[in-house]
């Protein structure tokens, strides 16, 4: 059996900290679906109020889903550009 080397090492940690980071994809998805269903339940009590409650729900959706994109940024650098390789 072979020793772990460094590179060996960041590898697999980096693997576990991407996954890690896309977990985090979760809550905006969770919380994208409970805004449209409280979106859709608004518009039905108040379809003439439909422009406001849809422009007011994909607002935020878009500040949640930041969150998700983050996320995904930061494990395709721990995959694919990973920069503690270069310390070695």
């Amino acid at each position: 059996m072979e020793p772990i080397t460094g590179r060996a090492l960041i590898l697999a940690a980096s693997a576990i900290g991407a996954g890690l980071a896309m977990i985090a994809g979760l809550g905006p998805g969770i919380g994208q679906g409970i805004a449209a269903g409280k979106g859709a339940e608004a518009v039905g009590r108040q379809p003439e109020a439909q422009g406001d409650i849809l422009r007011t729900m994909l607002l935020g959706q878009a500040v949640a889903e930041t969150t998700g994109i983050y996320s995904l940024v930061i494990a395709l650098i721990l995959l694919f550009a990973n920069p503690l390789l270069g310390l070695l």
